[in-house]
């Protein structure tokens, strides 16, 4: 019993490990990039059409490649970031290549549902554009921007697991190798548990955090 769950325990962190540092990097990469889509439109504060073209094009072409094959299709690479293409850290890269886009996408949607009068209102009374983005749009979109990474928290977590089943250990590589492998129900059952109930956690904190935020 005290093997199994020690087994559970490092399969969890290695889970969070995973999600935590690709999320973070997702965040880091995904809302610079929303930023770049909603300023780089023909109308809007920063018009340049080549780079709203070439970006979007970019954020859709690995948006629309399953996690399976983008996993598969980045061994090489993956590789040559990390040294590796097994464990925790290996699946970071796809995790983070995924999850990144997706969040733009997101992020974007946020950012483009701010009222078009506070902009124009700010750059009437003498903004510079970049403090529009920084004190205007960034502000008012944080609730739903806080939503967006919320959603994308929830989808790396169920990759996160399928990345486990085929060698990057975590909550996905112990349900495989001694739920699956083995035929133990009750592996497979402790797993779905845990993952259902983190996701329930990271949704609760999420919605809460975006409440407060569109209160203000």
């Amino acid at each position: 019993m005290s093997l199994a769950l020690d087994r559970l325990w490092n399969a969890l962190l290695d889970t969070l490990l995973m999600v935590g540092v690709s999320s973070l990097l997702a965040f880091a990469l995904g809302l610079p990039m929303a930023v770049i889509l909603v300023v780089s439109g023909r109308d809007d504060l920063f018009p340049s059409p080549t780079v709203h073209r070439v970006l979007g094009w970019m954020v859709n072409l690995f948006r629309s490649i399953p996690f399976l094959i983008l996993m598969v299709a980045l061994i090489p690479f993956t590789r040559w970031v990390v040294g590796t293409t097994y464990g925790v850290w290996a699946a970071v890269v796809p995790l983070t290549l995924a999850a990144t886009p997706f969040f733009a996408r997101i992020a974007e949607v946020s950012l483009r549902e701010v009222d078009k009068g506070l902009t124009e209102a700010a750059q009437a009374m003498g903004f510079h554009r970049l403090h529009i983005i920084w004190h205007v749009l960034l502000p008012e979109a944080r609730p739903g921007i806080v939503s967006g990474f919320t959603i994308t928290l929830v989808t790396m977590i169920n990759a996160s697991a399928m990345a486990g089943a085929i060698g990057a250990g975590g909550l996905g590589d112990l349900a495989y190798r001694y739920g699956y492998q083995r035929f133990d129900m009750q592996v497979m059952v402790t797993v779905i548990v845990v993952l259902v109930a983190l996701v329930t956690l990271l949704q609760f904190c999420g919605d809460r955090l975006s409440r407060r935020l569109n209160h203000r």
